[in-house]
């Protein structure tokens, strides 16, 4: 697989991510893009849940999706009273939070020198 194909491939994957968090009604999606400036991934998808039982809920959505488009997760860490759920998609994370934990930890403002990509932009950009 090329870098092209790859790079349309995780796209692919973190628009399906975002697609049913939206569906399974996650708050405030957004995707920050690292490139460079992270060692570890490129891609942050970053929401909120409501309650303890829907980051369980929004956290078995997105397995369920990365399971459906064959990609395995390398980690998915949920401790039961943390409030944040990340899921380890190697290309991509998706950090799931309850509102309070998401404030607390400031992903947006740790990475403000990322870049926000539109959600409804990556299918533009994948092809690109």
């Amino acid at each position: 697989m090329t870098e092209k194909d790859q790079k349309y491939e995780t796209l692919r994957d973190i628009e399906a991510c975002c697609q049913a968090l939206d569906d399974s009604k996650a708050d405030d999606i957004l995707v920050l893009y690292l490139g460079e400036k992270s060692s570890i991934t490129d891609y942050y998808i970053i929401a909120s849940g409501m309650s303890k039982p829907h980051l369980k809920a929004l956290s078995r959505t997105v397995d369920e999706t990365l399971d459906k488009r064959e990609v395995e997760p390398l980690l998915i860490d949920s401790e039961p009273n943390s409030g944040w759920v990340v899921v380890d998609a190697f290309d991509f994370m998706v950090h799931i939070f309850l509102p309070e934990q998401r404030e607390y930890y400031s992903l947006e403002s740790l990475w403000k020198d990322a870049e926000l990509i539109e959600v409804e932009s990556l299918k533009s950009r994948a092809a690109g």
